[in-house]
């Protein structure tokens, strides 16, 4: 049986305070446990599993749970270390290495986002980068936290296949540019995308749906791009102000892919 100093201080890291603290987060769900066991980027420390997820998943815990340390606890212990409504009956908890001062390039396209603040949004933007293929993500300073429990939901398991790096800032993109990268950034103004030459080293750049991009990185970029709102067979533009940060990208992340 779980103690109780143990469950407070695991309950703890449903808070953002206490995961920077303490380097660790909470999973739940049975696919997003699973996608987290079968990379080696955020070490597993411990899963915690109810009786009845035990006796309805003996074949998962088997296969899945066999090399890793798991407890078996009460519903209402349990309950403690949710962030969901219908708990599925397994959390686990993942550490959170030291970051290097400058994140290791590994890609050739990258994207990047500027006070990304709705975890929903970053966590689909997170899922729509593994599934185009793209494998490095940079977040700024003010972006919404990589492991609150909404973005990680969000991104059904892709923040696991993907580098994320947090709070960079202009100056490593700045110094990107020297290596060749050129730095495009989506806005409401600008050049249509489609018209772009597609950079064979290229950093894509969204940014906050209520500010847009701040002015420092407009001035850093190769190209200010926008998505237009018609398409060869349309007769008139759509009436819509702008597109959610997270549609965006996935026009944008699909064309440059």
């Amino acid at each position: 049986m779980i103690s109780q100093s143990k469950l407070k201080y695991y309950s703890s890291l449903l808070q953002k305070k206490y995961r920077r603290d303490e380097k660790k987060f909470l999973v739940e769900g049975k696919k997003l446990v699973e996608e987290g066991l079968q990379q080696n980027r955020y070490p597993c420390e411990i899963i915690f599993i109810t009786n009845e997820f035990k006796e309805n998943n003996e074949e998962f815990i088997f296969s899945s749970l066999r090399n890793f340390q798991f407890e078996i606890i009460r519903t209402i212990d349990f309950n403690r270390l949710c962030d969901t409504q219908q708990p599925q009956g397994i959390v686990a908890v993942f550490q959170i290495p030291l970051n290097d001062e400058q994140p290791k390039l590994v890609s050739r396209k990258i994207i990047y986002l500027e006070e990304i603040a709705d975890p929903g949004n970053l966590g689909t933007i997170i899922r729509t980068c593994d599934w185009f293929g793209y494998s490095q993500i940079l977040l700024s300073k003010n972006c919404v936290e990589l492991f609150n429990p909404k973005v990680i939901r969000a991104s059904m398991g892709s923040l696991f296949h993907l580098s994320v790096s947090e709070n960079v800032e202009l100056p490593f993109l700045l110094s990107l540019k020297k290596l060749g990268f050129e730095i495009l950034c989506s806005d409401l103004e600008g050049k249509i995308f489609s018209e772009i030459e597609k950079p064979e080293k290229v950093i894509l750049c969204f940014s906050s749906e209520a500010d847009g991009p701040s002015s420092a990185l407009v001035a850093a970029s190769d190209y200010q791009i926008t998505i237009p709102k018609t398409c060869p067979t349309a007769r008139q533009e759509g009436n819509a102000e702008s597109l959610n940060v997270a549609s965006a990208s996935a026009i944008l992340l699909n064309y440059f892919s």
